[in-house]
């Protein structure tokens, strides 16, 4: 794709976000294995991981055990605060409308994902509740980094089911 490094990632991607983004890869192959829709997701402070998730939705029996809830309530712990102020959230996938919202209400500074979502994405695939002016919080997003890597992941799982 035009615009594109090697592995599906914007020209000039920063290898901090690379490299962030091969863990939320990782994790979400462990929910592939455990026979959940493959989406990781991993929260960095100071450069350093604080929490991370993978969905969980089916085994837990919980329609909100996405992957960026799951990270977003252990970062709060892992904090001590709800306020995730100086955050970038990682996600293998365009976050929905809810995890979007959850991000906004905790004050995400930035989020990263891989693969874009066009029948739920809310960081402007179909809606931007990340960016909404209507909103007190607004996130910086940066998409389609390992996009490839990260598309291919979900299409080969949804495949293997059908």
């Amino acid at each position: 794709m035009k615009g594109q490094a090697p592995g599906g990632s914007p020209a000039g991607a920063d290898p901090t976000d690379l490299a962030f983004m091969a863990r939320a890869l990782e994790l979400a192959r462990e929910a592939a294995a455990a026979g959940e829709v493959p989406v990781g997701a991993v929260i960095v402070k100071d450069g350093e991981i604080v929490a991370e998730g993978w969905n969980r939705p089916i085994g837990t029996c919980d329609p909100t055990a996405h992957a960026e809830i799951i990270a977003l309530r252990a970062a709060g712990i892992a904090l001590d605060t709800y306020r995730l102020t100086d955050t970038t959230l990682y996600v293998t996938l365009e976050p929905c409308a809810m995890c979007a919202g959850a991000m906004v209400h905790a004050r995400v500074r930035r989020l990263v994902y891989g693969a874009t979502d066009p029948r739920a994405g809310a960081t402007g695939s179909v809606f931007n509740v990340v960016q909404n002016p209507a909103l007190n919080h607004r996130l910086e997003t940066c998409g389609g980094v390992l996009a490839e890597e990260c598309g291919t992941l979900l299409r080969d799982f949804f495949a293997a089911r059908r």
